[in-house]
C-alpha cells in the first residue's frame, strides 16, 4: 500500500511518526508532505523523517485563504509520481482536495470541534473522519470514533520513555522542582477571536510560581523583557520529558495541556475556549479523570496553581489518576495502523457498529 501522510503542524509529526515507522516496517510505502509552521520542519529533521516541503499558508487570515489553492497545487505536484492509494492526515484541507481530484480515499483524524471553517473546507471531500469518542460533533456515516486521545499515539507508555538526562540539560539540581509555562500565538484559523494569558497575567504567574519552584517558559510569542530569562533552551524533541518531570504545566495551549495530562503532570489551562462549548477532550480530562483544570480567567488559574503546588504528594496523586485513564484507553497508534491497513473494510465495520447501536 502507498500512503501519503500530510503534516500541517508540529504536533502532527508526533501524532504520526510511530504510525509511519510501523507501516514501513510492515512493507508499506509512505510519503510525507509537510507545510512549514513553527518547528514542523525542525522536528521532521530531528526525527530523521524524509519529507517534501510544501511551503507555508502564512500568518494572517488573508494569507491563509489565498494560499489554500497554492498548497493544494503543491501537494498535487508532490504526490503525482508517488500515486498514493490513500491520503492520511489530521484535518488536512489539501489532502481532502487533492485526494478528491485524484479519486483516492482520504482519512482524517481530528479532535477540535470549534473549527467550522476547516470542517467546511475538508469534511465534504474526506471519506473518513476519525475522532476521540468524547468529540461532540457528529459527521454522520463517515464519522469513526475511538476510545482515546490523539496524543496517546506518541505518549502511551508503549511509545514514550522519559529521558532523565533532560534535567541536567536544564541545569536542575537533583530533586529540584520546576514548573513549565506554555503560551501560544493564537494565529491558527480556528483561533480567531480567542485568547489566553496577557503579559500582565504571565508576569503574575511567574512571580507566584517562582516562590515554590524553578520556572521555565515555552512561548510562540515574544515575552516581556523581564521574562525572557525564563525561556527554556532545549531541543523540541525533549519537551515531553520536560513535561513528564515537571510539577505542573500552566498556560493557554491546547495540545500541551493534553500532553501534560497524559504524562501524569497537573495541567492548568486558561483560555477563552473554556466554557460550556469547550472541546470534549478537555471536558473529559477534567470532569472524568481530574487531570486538568480549565479556566477562562487566567487569574483563577494562577490561584489554583498556587493551591496545587503546595501539595507534597501532587505527582503521586496524578500518577494514580493517569493509571485509571490508561486502563480505559486504547493504543491509538495501533488503531491507526489497523484502520488504514484494513481500509475500506475498517470504515464499513465502524459504520455498521454505530448503526447497530442506534435504533432505526
Amino acid at each position: 500500500m502507498k500512503i501519503a501522510v500530510d503534516i500541517n503542524h508540529p504536533a502532527h509529526v508526533h501524532y504520526f511518526r510511530h504510525f509511519i515507522r510501523e507501516m514501513k516496517n510492515r512493507g508499506h510505502e509512505v510519503m510525507i508532505t509537510a507545510s512549514e509552521k513553527e518547528i514542523s520542519y525542525q522536528l521532521l529533521n530531528e526525527y530523521g523523517l524524509e519529507y517534501k516541503k510544501l511551503g507555508t499558508y502564512g500568518i494572517s487570515l488573508l494569507d491563509k485563504v489565498k494560499n489554500i489553492l497554492i498548497l493544494d497545487f503543491k501537494l498535487l505536484q508532490a504526490v503525482k509520481d508517488f500515486r498514493p492509494d490513500v491520503f492520511f492526515g489530521f484535518g488536512s484541507i489539501r489532502n481532502a482536495h487533492v485526494s478528491f481530484l485524484l479519486g483516492k480515499p482520504c482519512v482524517a483524524f481530528d479532535d477540535s470541534e470549534p473549527s467550522p471553517i476547516e470542517h467546511l473546507l475538508y469534511v465534504p471531500f474526506t471519506n473518513a473522519i476519525v475522532t476521540p469518542d468524547c468529540f461532540k460533533k457528529d459527521f454522520g456515516r463517515k464519522h469513526v470514533r475511538y476510545n482515546g486521545y490523539t496524543e496517546l499515539a506518541y505518549l502511551h507508555p508503549k511509545y514514550f520513555t522519559p529521558d532523565p538526562e533532560v534535567l541536567k540539560k536544564m541545569g536542575l539540581k537533583p530533586g529540584e522542582k520546576y514548573v513549565v509555562m506554555r503560551f501560544v500565538a493564537w494565529k491558527a484559523g480556528h483561533d480567531f477571536g480567542k485568547g489566553g494569558f496577557s503579559d500582565e497575567a504571565r508576569i503574575r504567574a511567574v512571580r507566584e510560581m517562582e516562590k515554590h519552584a524553578r520556572v521555565f517558559i515555552t512561548s510562540e510569542l515574544p515575552l516581556p523583557a523581564e521574562l525572557e530569562k525564563y525561556r527554556i533552551k532545549i531541543s523540541p524533541v525533549n519537551i515531553h520529558s520536560v513535561l513528564y518531570y515537571a510539577q505542573m504545566l500552566i498556560g493557554d495551549s491546547q495540545t500541551m495541556t493534553t500532553e501534560a495530562a497524559l504524562l501524569g503532570t497537573p495541567a492548568i489551562r486558561c483560555n477563552t475556549f473554556v466554557g460550556e462549548h469547550d472541546m470534549g477532550n478537555f471536558l473529559e480530562l477534567e470532569k472524568k479523570y481530574g487531570l486538568i483544570f480549565n479556566y477562562d480567567n487566567p487569574g483563577q488559574g494562577i490561584d489554583k496553581a498556587v493551591e496545587l503546588i503546595s501539595r507534597p504528594d501532587l505527582k503521586a496523586e496524578w500518577k494514580r489518576k493517569l493509571d485509571v485513564l490508561l486502563a480505559d484507553k486504547i493504543d491509538v497508534t495501533q488503531f491507526m495502523v489497523d484502520f488504514i491497513e484494513r481500509y475500506p473494510a475498517s470504515l464499513k465495520k465502524a459504520t455498521l457498529a454505530v448503526e447497530k447501536k442506534v435504533p432505526a
